[in-house]
């Protein structure tokens, strides 16, 4: 009996060790979108796209960070994609909520011409 209560100690002192590191690393759902433009397109219009998507992280509460960049990698292997973008959200309700949001929509109608190729993956995030 008393090893029987042992073991339970250990089960209940690990489960309550990874409940606490769980609340200090929490997962976080990244929204990875990434565009390709045709050569030639307007530097000025390929601005106004960037610009308008970091804004939305001021209009959309939903979201928790936002980052981009363009792509500098020397392996040549991204099939045409130029920039990548990151939203981070903290559920997928919120990233729901966000991909139907009225400001979300309109961006997404400045996508006109529309990129070449774009590519979009979402993902919950571990630490």
């Amino acid at each position: 009996m008393k090893k029987l209560l042992f073991i339970a100690l250990i089960i209940i002192s690990t489960c309550n060790m990874v409940n606490a590191q769980q609340e200090n690393h929490p997962k976080a759902l990244r929204h990875v979108v990434m565009f390709g433009w045709k050569e030639g397109t307007d530097k000025a219009y390929i601005n106004k796209i960037i610009d308008a998507f970091g804004n939305l992280q001021h209009k959309i509460p939903l979201i928790k960070s936002f980052e981009w960049g363009a792509n500098n990698s020397p392996e040549n292997l991204n099939n045409g994609l130029t920039y990548c973008f990151i939203v981070t959200f903290k559920s997928e309700a919120d990233r729901d909520a966000y991909l139907i949001h009225p400001d979300h929509k309109a961006f997404v109608s400045l996508l006109n011409p529309a990129p070449d190729k774009v590519t979009v993956l979402d993902y919950w995030a571990t630490k």
